[in-house]
């Protein structure tokens, strides 16, 4: 994302394979505290600049303090060779060490020019508590399910094409602990969680990155508060770090973010401040994917289906990709034979959402596997997913629940009124789906459902719904 971006080669050295995205809890923030974010970052004086040793990066340094912009400044020529940033190519660089990236207690380190005036020199010792390594450990080892017919091996070498690599977490993952040092310049206790499918096991080589940003353990208003940190960041984006960072854009939805482009890795992002739900069912849904070896090559299947048919955006009045996964969830745990369970319902202290955010990451290592009695293959259930929502589920009356691992009666709330599809958000109960309001787009994605499974039901050729070239090109 920054000038020292080793996306080229590995950014995790032989001891440092494991990941540390969830290392610290969050703290709180003032009101207080906010306004002297904007107060720093509108009164940031670089001419003035107190010379701090820089954050290293492993024993790389992302950005010298004597920076400014991309502009050498002459002090830095009297620096010994490992003070001056290093290039791509410099036979001084070493591989990045991930495990460095948060300024350790005796530390008193900055990534860039502080943007503080010389008399205000924050305590990083007191603003960024100690670094603690809890690691996310790597999901268990499962075996993909045997094909024994043409639709499941299609599925199965599409998933094989198309999932997310571990090469392309890393990138994210550098990406998203560069990006955090840069903005706790503006708020020092911050921290920047990786979520949503890079995450959660269900990510395509061309998955975006999301990212929330994390100021307090509680929630925010998204109309005022979170617009407001929201603009300081997209500020900082558009005059400090433009040179790393295209197209920063606010969107001011109901959970307003940040999309940006990572000029390195060519990586689009989107930022949130305190969506912290999305947190929470990032590591439900890790846990889903990882619990039943078919899971995971029928979701993205899925995914791809929807996507080609135009039913899969939210902005365009369809399904998000967080409902389509709960719609696969609840078809599973559905069965006259179920293919889940509802991990809520069997642990429920693993996902009570009283869980500190910093020991989520925790959960899906202490879930073990589940053992079905259902034998169906891939392709029996991807026609089995399209019939269900085509011609039995019911979407006038009852509501999609993972939590319960049924289909429940639609309540009788405001925000699930004259709602086309209702999709219960696992934690907080909110409606996943409610971003189809129109009665045309509803009507062309249960359209979608019928004509898809009458046509691979007759021809049982993934190719009849899905180009097979086609969705691998797009990865």
């Amino acid at each position: 994302m920054f000038p020292n971006s080793i996306l080229g080669r590995p950014p995790f050295t032989p001891n440092h394979q494991q990941h540390n995205f969830f290392a610290l809890s969050p703290t709180l923030y003032s009101h207080q505290q906010l306004i002297d974010a904007q107060f720093n970052f509108q009164n940031a004086d670089l001419s003035r600049a107190v010379s701090l040793q820089q954050l290293t990066y492993g024993n790389v340094s992302p950005l010298s303090p004597l920076f400014r912009g991309r502009k050498r400044l002459s002090d830095e020529k009297n620096l010994p060779l490992d003070g001056k940033r290093q290039r791509f190519h410099s036979p001084h660089q070493e591989p990045t060490i991930l495990n460095h990236i948060v300024p350790l207690s005796g530390d008193r380190r900055y990534s860039m020019p502080p943007l503080f005036h010389t008399n205000y020199v924050p305590d990083i010792v007191r603003c960024v508590p100690p670094f603690r390594e809890i690691p996310i450990l790597e999901p268990r080892e499962i075996t993909l399910p045997e094909a024994k017919d043409k639709l499941s091996q299609q599925i199965l070498e599409l998933f094989e094409a198309c999932q997310q690599q571990v090469s392309d977490l890393k990138k994210k993952e550098l990406c998203r602990a560069q990006l955090q040092r840069e903005i706790q310049l503006l708020f020092p206790q911050s921290r920047i969680f990786l979520v949503g499918s890079s995450l959660n096991g269900f990510g395509t080589r061309s998955s975006d990155g999301d990212l929330c940003l994390v100021l307090k353990d509680e929630p925010v208003n998204q109309k005022t508060e979170a617009r407001h940190i929201l603009t300081l960041v997209h500020k900082h984006f558009c005059t400090r770090l433009c040179g790393y960072i295209e197209r920063p854009q606010l969107i001011r939805a109901k959970v307003p973010i940040v999309k940006f482009r990572d000029k390195v890795s060519c990586v689009e992002f989107d930022l949130n401040v305190n969506n912290i739900v999305g947190i929470r069912n990032t590591f439900l849904l890790r846990t889903y994917a990882y619990l039943e070896n078919r899971v995971r090559p029928l979701v993205l299947v899925i995914k791809k289906w929807a996507s080609h048919h135009d039913i899969n955006d939210a902005s365009r009045g369809t399904l998000n990709s967080y409902s389509l996964v709960l719609m696969v969830l609840h078809y599973l745990q559905t069965l006259p034979e179920p293919i889940l369970p509802s991990i809520q319902k069997i642990y429920p202290e693993s996902f009570s959402p009283a869980i500190q955010l910093h020991l989520v990451h925790q959960v899906p290592c202490n879930v073990p596997p589940y053992l079905s009695k259902n034998e169906s293959n891939l392709g029996d259930l991807l026609l089995g997913f399209l019939k269900y929502y085509a011609t039995e589920f019911d979407w006038n009356s009852q509501m999609i629940s993972v939590r319960e691992a049924k289909a429940i009666p639609r309540p009788d709330g405001i925000e699930w009124r004259n709602k086309y599809i209702c999709i219960e958000e696992p934690f907080d109960g909110t409606n996943t789906a409610r971003a189809v309001h129109e009665k045309h787009k509803f009507d062309m994605i249960k359209d979608q459902f019928l004509k898809s499974w009458h046509r691979l039901r007759n021809k049982k050729d993934l190719n009849s719904i899905l180009p097979l070239r086609a969705a691998v090109l797009k990865r």
